[in-house]
């Protein structure tokens, strides 16, 4: 029988038909500066924007960032660019509220501090100690690196604006939880 769910309580058995072709599309973090965070997510993290979509009338812009796989097609008409953006997984939208930049004491709340709530996103890599010595060179602060703690092999790094991204190598990951 084909792996469905693992049971728990609150777990629905069998989802209802009406979901199906339901997809995770993004995850979205507020960012004070765009450009400072989408030099980050870029170059660090190899991800490209999609699209970016400004507001001016509520004054805000929106940019989603994907990492393409090899050999992906993406349209080049901004309409059908738009479409396919919101049908893909894995895609980060980074909002920006205008003027945010421009106040040196303004931040936003990462969700690990009291009172907590968001937690983190994160990243699958290839290989973490690779990826270690790769946000090592780009000054990358660390919450927790892959050898302390006590759950090893996870890192934990921090984008410009507070934000926690887990770092993983899912092949390392094979024990965790058992």
């Amino acid at each position: 029988m084909p792996f469905t769910t693992e049971d728990h309580p609150g777990v629905c058995a069998q989802p209802s038909r009406d979901s199906e072709g339901f997809v995770l599309n993004h995850c979205m973090l507020r960012v004070k500066d765009p450009a400072v965070a989408l030099d980050f997510y870029t170059r660090v993290f190899g991800m490209r924007v999609l699209r970016k979509l400004d507001f001016a009338e509520m004054k805000f812009s929106l940019y989603f960032l994907h990492r393409a796989q090899a050999g992906e097609a993406v349209p080049q008409d901004v309409g059908e660019r738009t479409a396919w953006t919101f049908a893909q997984r894995g895609i980060l939208e980074l909002t920006h509220n205008w003027g945010t930049e421009a106040d040196p004491a303004f931040s936003y709340h990462d969700g690990n501090a009291p009172p907590q709530g968001f937690g983190h996103i994160c990243f699958s890599v290839p290989e973490l100690d690779a990826a270690v010595r790769w946000l090592d060179a780009n000054q990358v602060p660390y919450v927790k690196r892959p050898e302390q703690g006590r759950m090893r092999d996870v890192a934990f790094v921090r984008d410009p604006d507070g934000y926690w991204i887990e770092i993983v190598e899912a092949a390392r990951l094979r024990g965790l939880g058992r």
